[in-house]
Order: C-alpha cells, then sequence, then structure tokens
C-alpha cells in the first residue's frame, strides 16, 4: 500500500510540474484564457467623437470648461484636470493656465512661470 501511495504522489507532482510550466507558456505567447480575456476590453476611439458628444450634451448655463467639462462663471475659474499633481496659475487678464506641480515648496509653480515669463528660466 505505501508504494501505491508513492507512486500515486510522484504521479501528482509531476502533473503539478506540467500544469505550471505550460501555464508559463501560455501566458508568454498569449495562449489559454488569458488572451480572451483582452480581447474582450477595448480601448479608448482615438477620435475626437466621444469627447464632442460629451461636450455637446453637458448642460451649462455659465462657462463650460473644454478639459473637465466644469460649469463656472469665468475661464479663469476652470479647476485643473489632475489637481493632485497639477497647479493652477492665473496669468492675469482672465487666463489661467494647469502646469505641473513644481517642486517641494508650496507656490512653485508660479514661481518658475514669473521666471520663464521673465526670461530667466
Amino acid at each position: 500500500m505505501e508504494l501505491r501511495n508513492l507512486f500515486f504522489l510522484v504521479v501528482s507532482l509531476f502533473s503539478l510540474s506540467a500544469n505550471a510550466q505550460f501555464g508559463f507558456f501560455d501566458q508568454m505567447f498569449g495562449g489559454g484564457g488569458g488572451a480572451q480575456q483582452q480581447a474582450q476590453q477595448q480601448n479608448v476611439r482615438s477620435d475626437a467623437a466621444w469627447y464632442q458628444q460629451q461636450y455637446e450634451g453637458a448642460h451649462c448655463d455659465k462657462y463650460l470648461c473644454p478639459g473637465t467639462l466644469s460649469c463656472v462663471h469665468f475661464p479663469h475659474h476652470c479647476p485643473c484636470a489632475w489637481e493632485s499633481v497639477e497647479d493652477k496659475v492665473e496669468l492675469g487678464e482672465g487666463i489661467a493656465v494647469c502646469a505641473s506641480k513644481g517642486g517641494y515648496k508650496e507656490g512653485e509653480t508660479m514661481r518658475k512661470i514669473q521666471w520663464a515669463r521673465k526670461g530667466l528660466l
């Protein structure tokens, strides 16, 4: 009986090893279920039709921000799309821009933009 159990143990280990080995090759070369699952996901279209549809369907009785589709009173009140990594800097005359955060200090982005406007950067 003990020899028979040992035989089943060895056969089980070989089957697990083969399954792991061929599962690796399936993943590497696109076989198996992984490729089917990826084929079901689709990328966003590269044309602007979806965005235009969202823009035209948005209700705003003031100013609709083109980058975020936020409804604000004035164009320079538009929020940045990625506030966690961008700072909004108002340049004057109702113009504002969003720029990547400039460093570790508060207001670093504004300082760098002012240096660039003066030709120092």
